[in-house]
């Protein structure tokens, strides 16, 4: 099933990004980058490890993992978070853990389209990605 996540995604729509972005107590100068950066998304699985590559002008990141088992990661904004990736449905939910604070990242895939919704408390991001040919 996590098969329909796989591909290059573009961002082409952020709502609500720099209020998610100072909920995780990101500085304002890294939250204007962050705002007017358009990362391409790149999701892999080789066997049953997932891989799942951030990359932009600004910053790049890669996390691999398996779905259901917690691994360390650190984010774009350097957290250093305990992360759990798992399958719900059609959902990649990703639940990420430090300082007694967390915060999910939602992917569901609609056709061409990849939808990201991030939670931090009652903060919500969403970030719309299309699929590049």
């Amino acid at each position: 099933m996590a098969d329909v996540f796989v591909g290059t995604w573009n961002l082409k729509e952020s709502k609500n990004f720099d209020d998610y972005m100072k909920a995780l107590g990101v500085g304002f100068a890294t939250r204007q980058v962050g705002c007017m950066t358009k990362p391409t998304t790149i999701i892999s699985i080789d066997g049953d490890v997932i891989t799942l590559k951030t990359s932009s002008t600004f910053k790049s990141t890669e996390i691999n993992f398996k779905l259901g088992q917690e691994f360390d990661e650190t984010t774009a904004d350097d957290r250093k978070v305990k992360s759990l990736v798992t399958l719900d449905g059609s959902k990649l939910i990703h639940v990420q853990k430090w300082d007694d604070k967390e915060t999910t990242l939602v992917r569901e895939v609609d056709g061409n389209n990849l939808t990201l919704t991030l939670t931090l408390g009652d903060v919500v991001s969403t970030r719309s990605y299309v699929k590049a040919e």
